[in-house]
């Protein structure tokens, strides 16, 4: 076993693909998928599945992924220390649901890094897409929620792939109106209320269903609805259309507050929001500044976090 094999797995797992690996390796994709099978060959046990629609890590290539990391890590540590080679890059991936408050702690955490190289990735995106990235480790920390209806379905998805779930805060249910919306001046809005209006809700997919929906709860019959898959255009929708969706009720400097107000809603749901960790994966010292940024934000918003 080398380091360069190391080096080959973790880049492999980061871009996806065996194909896109070699790219950036400048290796051939036959030596790269040599020098895989050798190293599986060595330790008795297979690292990818392989399939035709690409490759995947097993439950012993998930816990070897880890194990690899710290290894070059300290390798890292060493060149840094006896060599004054350059240290790796700081490293840190998120994957969320739709959050300004995700977005905002992942700004602070940036800005609070004193690195001359680092590379941070967030992706907002869908419910389950979230938990294969964290269960696949493409990323190191997911954010979602939890509620009455959808835990049992969604605790035992995150079992399944060894997933562990943390719950950061409760927050009860409150809906994004538009300021010239009637109901914007309203102390709290029932569904009823909101009947009239555009229910517009995050796109899960063809394989989505209301356990993975963002929104906690829904109407149970909507004549207007809007599916979308970003933030920018729900809020667009929501002052050009007078439509609605349902939230948090955590705004912050992303939304235009002249023009977007969050009125609560009367529903005895919340959501308990948290993050999910793989329990295979030691989180790295970005990921950690990271989490502490999010509850810095989520606290400083006046929620009450939960140990």
């Amino acid at each position: 076993m080398t380091l360069l094999q190391l080096k080959y797995i973790v880049k492999i797992v980061e871009c996806g693909s065996m194909n896109e690996a070699s790219h950036e390796l400048y290796v051939s994709q036959p030596a790269l998928s040599s020098s895989v099978k050798e190293l599986e060959k060595e330790l008795g046990i297979e690292i990818f599945t392989r399939s035709s629609q690409g490759i995947a890590l097993t439950v012993d290539g998930a816990e070897f992924l880890t194990y690899a990391r710290q290894v070059l890590d300290q390798a890292s540590l060493l060149e840094e220390r006896y060599k004054n080679a350059k240290p790796r890059k700081q490293l840190c991936t998120v994957s969320t649901q739709h959050y300004m408050f995700a977005v905002e702690a992942f700004v602070e955490m940036i800005n609070s890094i004193k690195s001359d190289e680092y590379e941070f990735t967030i992706r907002e995106t869908r419910t389950r897409d979230i938990i294969d990235s964290v269960a696949n480790m493409r990323s190191d920390v997911g954010i979602i929620y939890l509620s009455d209806f959808n835990k049992d379905v969604i605790g035992k998805l995150l079992r399944e792939k060894h997933l562990e779930f943390h719950a950061l805060f409760r927050a009860p249910l409150h809906v994004f109106l538009a300021r010239t919306n009637p109901l914007a001046t309203k102390k709290v809005v029932t569904m009823k209320d909101l009947k009239p209006f555009p229910f517009i809700q995050y796109e899960q997919g063809e394989d989505g269903s209301f356990y993975f929906a963002e929104e906690a709860v829904w109407p149970d019959y909507s004549p207007k609805q809007i599916n979308v898959t970003d933030r920018a255009t729900i809020l667009n929708f929501i002052i050009g259309l007078n439509g609605y969706t349902v939230c948090t009720g955590i705004d912050n400097g992303d939304l235009n507050n002249e023009k977007i107000c969050t009125v609560p809603l009367d529903s005895d749901e919340t959501m308990l929001v948290g993050w999910i960790t793989n329990e295979r994966a030691k989180l790295s010292a970005a990921a950690e500044n990271y989490l502490d940024k999010l509850k810095s934000v989520v606290a400083d918003h006046g929620y009450k976090l939960i140990d």
